[in-house]
């Protein structure tokens, strides 16, 4: 199977006349700077076979011809909706904010980059509508690259157990890059989290508390690509702050630390029953015995950090990110 090819924006033919009501669907498309991509994720979202959504475009303030892009779409197609920033306000609030205008029974995070199989959002909603009990479908993923080369099939098989602790076992772990977070989640059960927290790894957390209402599903079918480019990915873990943080660079920043507490405090809120949230607490226990070493290296190194100045270290990791 291979992607939906970058097509022009004059491909998007049909245009359906404005719901009167709200969608079953909304799709939150945060973007930043995403010229290069943007077009081709946009087709694949409107080509889609289920068409009961809306597409709520938030654009972080970007400076490429991103706003022509969007707003180009918004003329052709009552579905998208497009929202500019006037300034950057951070990609975890640029993301939460596509969501604060969804109107939709369901709703499903896009990335301005990556592509989907034109019956995504059919199969996931069927799934959703015959299993009361799933708070999220996704489906198998194909890893693409910058020229829509093929990497490789994954199948995660993660939040899927029977009972909540179980589901935080599968989840907290940095053995999957959390693609899930890009299925398609029940947006009454989405409303009662937290949404993404301003820390590198928070939507690990999300898809936790997410799994704490009930199971995730996945569809063993490719039908999401998720592409890796140079510029979505980061090299260092404490600078991918400045990605949650614009202008936090130089600052002393503690992910794994405020990860932990995140955590305990998703389990804390938690609507569970007290032997299932002290089994929460202990999966989570773990968690930090697991990444002691690396909550002390952490540590270790905001103090060195902090005998230093902030321009040495603004100047100490300028290029070792490449987050905006």
């Amino acid at each position: 199977m291979n992607p939906p090819s970058q097509t022009t924006l004059s491909a998007t033919a049909s245009v359906p006349a404005p719901a009167t009501a709200a969608p079953r669907v909304s799709i939150g498309l945060a973007v930043r700077n995403g010229a290069l991509y943007l077009q081709q994720a946009v087709n694949s979202i409107l080509a889609q076979t289920f068409t009961d959504f809306e597409l709520i475009i938030c654009d972080n303030a970007s400076t490429d011809s991103t706003e022509a892009i969007c707003r180009a779409y918004a003329e052709q197609d009552a579905r998208v909706r497009y929202w500019r920033n006037p300034q950057n306000i951070g990609g975890a609030n640029n993301e939460n904010l596509t969501f604060t205008k969804a109107r939709g029974e369901y709703f499903r995070w896009a990335a301005h980059d990556d592509v989907l199989a034109p019956t995504l959002l059919e199969k996931c909603v069927a799934v959703l509508d015959s299993q009361p009990d799933v708070v999220l479908c996704y489906t198998e993923i194909i890893e693409i690259d910058d020229s829509n080369n093929q990497i490789k099939l994954t199948n995660r098989q993660k939040g899927v157990a029977a009972q909540p602790h179980q589901r935080l076992q599968e989840l907290m772990y940095r053995d999957h890059t959390c693609e899930m977070t890009y299925g398609v989640i029940r947006t009454d059960v989405l409303r009662q989290t937290r949404l993404q927290q301003n820390y590198t790894d928070s939507d690990r957390t999300l898809l936790c508390e997410l799994a704490l209402y009930g199971r995730f599903h996945e569809i063993e079918e490719p039908l999401f690509y998720k592409r890796y480019h140079a510029a979505n990915q980061y090299l260092d873990w404490r600078e991918r702050m400045t990605w949650f943080k614009p202008g936090s660079q130089g600052d002393i920043t503690f992910p794994n630390w405020l990860q932990f507490a995140d955590m305990w405090a998703t389990v804390d809120r938690g609507a569970l029953s007290p032997a299932e949230r002290m089994r929460c607490y202990l999966v989570t226990g773990r968690w930090s015995l697991r990444h002691s070493l690396r909550m002390g290296k952490e540590a270790a190194i905001n103090g060195y950090m902090a005998v230093h100045n902030r321009q040495w270290r603004i100047q100490k990791h300028a290029r070792v990110h490449n987050w905006e």
